[in-house]
């Protein structure tokens, strides 16, 4: 049996994206398995659905470390520890630093409900639907030292309806990212995921372009 990527997740709240993964992996459509989970929040969700996988898990409240570097430290040896190869941030509301980017390069993933690089950071639905954005989404890409401005993996389109909310906005978008961050993953572990400079090229057959997108419809 081929051997499996060893995943570490961080997660801050409720874990939907985690659980995503989590399933993917079970089922077999993830080559990976989570070695463990990581969170600082002690509140979490997150930690309860590993538990309930029967995932290893531990909190490392950032709130007992002078300094975010001395955090990262903490949490960066319980990866090694665990033989973590790929690191995911799974609603982990935290930015690492250089400590971190050091001790995993490329290999550190994150999702973001937008279409980078519009809207980074927070209220990023809410920020399309003030701005009139026809369309929004969600992307998964490699973490560098910015806030969501790393290299994309993928990214996922849901159309902004007229009367859509924020709420109504975010549930739509949750569904794409439960879809496109375990298909990164895979792609990652089948070892087919390259960074040129800003651009992640996906190697061996991709489907055909699908035709472009318009909304309103142009018929």
């Amino acid at each position: 049996m081929a051997k499996k990527l060893r995943i570490g997740a961080l997660a801050s709240g409720g874990g939907t994206n985690l659980q995503a993964i989590i399933d993917r992996c079970q089922e077999g459509s993830i080559d990976a398995e989570i070695a463990l989970v990581i969170s600082n929040n002690p509140d979490a969700g997150a930690l309860e659905r590993a538990r309930k996988a029967g995932i290893h898990c531990c909190c490392i409240d950032h709130r007992q470390f002078p300094q975010r570097e001395d955090f990262d430290r903490a949490v960066v040896a319980q990866l090694r520890e665990a033989g973590v190869e790929l690191v995911v941030l799974a609603g982990f509301m935290r930015l690492i630093s250089q400590v971190f980017l050091e001790a995993f390069p490329g290999r550190i993933m994150n999702i973001h409900p937008a279409l980078l690089p519009a809207f980074p950071g927070l209220h990023v639905q809410r920020k399309a639907l003030e701005y009139g954005a026809r369309f929004s989404g969600c992307t998964v890409h490699f973490v560098d030292g910015g806030c969501d401005t790393g290299p994309i993996i993928i990214q996922a389109v849901v159309p902004v309806l007229d009367d859509d909310t924020e709420e109504s906005l975010s549930a739509r978008i949750l569904q794409q990212e439960h879809r496109i961050y375990p298909r990164a993953i895979q792609l990652f572990a089948e070892g087919r995921l390259r960074i040129e400079g800003r651009r992640v090229l996906v190697e061996g057959p991709q489907p055909p372009a699908s035709a472009a997108l318009c909304n309103p419809p142009t018929e």
